[in-house]
């Protein structure tokens, strides 16, 4: 089992319309529910490529009733959400149809108390046990510890599974400090952490600062990979346009789905950059298109950086 915690879960809305103008009434034309946050999308993907998932972090409310009601139709993903008692935030992506692009609003999560983070805590525990990796995924709700993913990497390291982190700010910062197996920054969240614009050099920084490896998120250029093995930069054959909501929760699924499967790391990028792209050809986060990834997977290009 590979287990996904997003401590900020939501339920991702999707609008599609005709064209995006500001100041104006707009006619919907589809809209689509699905249980997210980062580590739930990277569930789902991990499912759909034959790996049994499971998903933790907070749900309360009636938004949290309605992800776990919609987790429960999601085949291979088991539900390990703690209850809480704040209202599950939504997050609404506007997609502009004519443009392609994606306008995003992310409601802010709920507060979490000391007794509900203490429960989540002991769940993470006991999930522990049974996980081959774990994925930490996403923002903090309010109320629970800024170093609280530097916690669940030492817990994980502890009972010795390996650890993605894929998070921002002072989160991550104390979070690579932990040392966890993999960090997957973008290239905004790695300038942050290093204060280098250069991914390079940069990737190799945040190496430095505790991660065993840092794979960084180029956007329509790929992934770039500083680990001990070796640096590659992944990239796919062609720009794709669609939706990107959710293609970096794709590409954490792949190098974790890869990580467990013990492939060495220029298999692991092609898994991700194709499974990244194949997102953006999907209609909402945590899905991919099957044969984007199977036409983009045999055409990535991987080379040694640096």
């Amino acid at each position: 089992m590979i287990l996904t915690v997003t401590l900020n879960t939501a339920l991702d809305v999707t609008y599609r319309v005709p064209r995006l103008h500001p100041h104006a009434s707009h006619r919907v034309t589809d809209v689509t529910e699905r249980p997210g946050g980062k580590g739930v999308n990277v569930a789902r993907v991990l499912a759909a490529l034959g790996h049994e998932a499971t998903a933790t972090g907070f749900a309360g409310g009636r938004t949290g009733a309605v992800v776990t009601e919609l987790l429960a139709g999601c085949p291979g993903v088991t539900d390990a959400l703690v209850p809480c008692a704040g209202t599950t935030r939504r997050t609404l992506a506007v997609v502009d149809e004519a443009s392609g692009d994606t306008t995003q609003f992310n409601e802010p999560g709920p507060l979490i108390g000391s007794a509900e983070w203490t429960a989540f805590l002991g769940r993470y525990e006991d999930l522990l046990a049974g996980a081959r990796a774990v994925a930490l995924c996403g923002s903090l709700p309010p109320g629970v510890p800024v170093g609280a993913y530097a916690v669940l990497v030492r817990a994980a390291r502890a009972a010795g599974v390996p650890v993605l982190l894929d998070t921002s700010g002072e989160a991550l910062r104390r979070g690579v400090a932990a040392r966890p197996e993999v960090i997957k920054p973008n290239a905004a969240e790695l300038a942050e952490l290093t204060g280098s614009r250069d991914p390079l050099p940069a990737t190799r920084d945040a190496r430095r600062r505790g991660a065993h490896a840092v794979v960084t998120s180029l956007g329509p250029d790929g992934l770039l990979a500083a680990t001990a093995q070796g640096t590659w930069q992944a990239a796919p054959p062609r720009v794709l346009s669609g939706n990107p909501t959710g293609a970096g929760d794709s590409a954490v699924a792949g190098l974790l789905s890869a990580l467990t499967e013990g492939l060495d790391w220029p298999a692991r990028l092609i898994r991700a950059v194709a499974l990244s792209a194949a997102t953006v050809c999907a209609p909402a986060a945590g899905e991919f298109d099957p044969r984007t990834y199977e036409e983009v997977r045999g055409s990535v290009k991987v080379t040694q950086a640096g």
